[in-house]
């Protein structure tokens, strides 16, 4: 059977640290986990590979064997042997395998120039290691994360509640707490795919879609809206009623308020995540709404209050 070459099976230089094993391992077996390829057989396959390559190169005594042994692994120990033959002959200032120099050839490498049948991936790997059956260590693999996508009103993003959705077939059911932001992430740690090999859970990540309310613009955890006031009320001053996520709120307008001034309602604005009781602020822009249709004795009365000015 062929030699493998688990370097390169995982895209790795023979010089690699430990840490760049455990990062091809991972990059690999995300993208060829069965999870993500389901009833793909060439990526199971694949993922196979990938696990019985890392569970001999990140093992220091099965990675030692394997750079030593390389492609003559089938010959290893007459091959070890050899080796201390001639170092024991190059002791003693003589040589056992006379005038042709060393048994490794000019350069001092042993050459096998017999042919390998062709065999299964795994077979390579029991006949060098051993089975793998019977207590052998095994790699562990975090399972999949999952990445979900929440909807939600800006209004209910306002109020802690709850939420059921489904995710693969399985219906879950979480607390949105107020003041929950659009694109912010949750996590649901041990809600992803199984691990392998007895490994861990993967997670769920959840992420908040807030549409947008065209009544209340949300700034962090403020609030800018706008209020019509009657131009009588601007004038001479009262009250406006003005609806809000919390309920209606009545808002006394100042004598004189010029149009497009602005009011500032401490604590009225959008709660503050998982801060019970903190709110930010209200910002209220005023309209003032100009009257129509008027009577010939409103136009009178105008004209009376435009003489006074002058």
């Amino acid at each position: 059977m062929a030699f493998v070459d688990y370097y390169k099976v995982l895209g790795i230089d023979k010089t690699a640290s430990a840490d760049d094993i455990k990062k091809a391992y991972r990059k690999l077996a995300r993208k060829y986990h069965p999870d993500v390829n389901p009833n793909d057989n060439e990526a199971k396959q694949r993922f196979q590979e990938i696990n019985e390559a890392n569970e001999v190169l990140s093992d220091p005594e099965k990675r030692k064997k394997y750079d030593q042994y390389g492609e003559h692994w089938q010959h290893g120990e007459e091959y070890e042997k050899a080796q201390q033959q001639y170092r024991n002959a190059q002791s003693s200032g003589g040589n056992p395998f006379g005038s042709g120099g060393n048994p490794f050839g000019g350069s001092g490498s042993y050459e096998y120039t017999g042919n390998f049948d062709d065999g299964q991936f795994s077979d390579f790997f029991e006949q060098m290691f051993g089975s793998r059956r019977g207590g052998g260590r095994q790699s562990t693999f975090r399972g999949q994360d999952f990445n979900a996508e929440l909807t939600l009103s800006q209004q209910q993003a306002y109020t802690t509640h709850q939420q059921t959705f489904s995710i693969n077939g399985k219906s879950i059911r979480i607390t949105i707490h107020a003041g929950v932001e659009d694109g912010q992430k949750i996590k649901l740690k041990g809600y992803g795919a199984e691990g392998i090999n007895g490994g861990p859970k993967g997670d769920l990540y959840i992420t908040m879609n807030i549409t947008p309310d065209p009544n209340f613009r949300r700034q962090g955890n403020d609030l800018y809206t706008s209020l019509d006031v009657d131009l009588y009320t601007a004038i001479l001053g009262g009250e406006a009623t003005l609806d809000t996520y919390g309920g209606k709120i009545k808002l006394k307008i100042k004598p004189e308020s010029q149009n497009g001034s602005r009011m500032r309602l401490r604590g009225k604005g959008f709660p503050v995540y998982r801060k019970e009781g903190e709110f930010g602020d209200l910002y209220v822009t005023l309209n003032i709404k100009m009257p129509g249709n008027l009577s010939d004795q409103e136009r009178a009365l105008f004209q009376q209050l435009k003489d006074l000015k002058h």
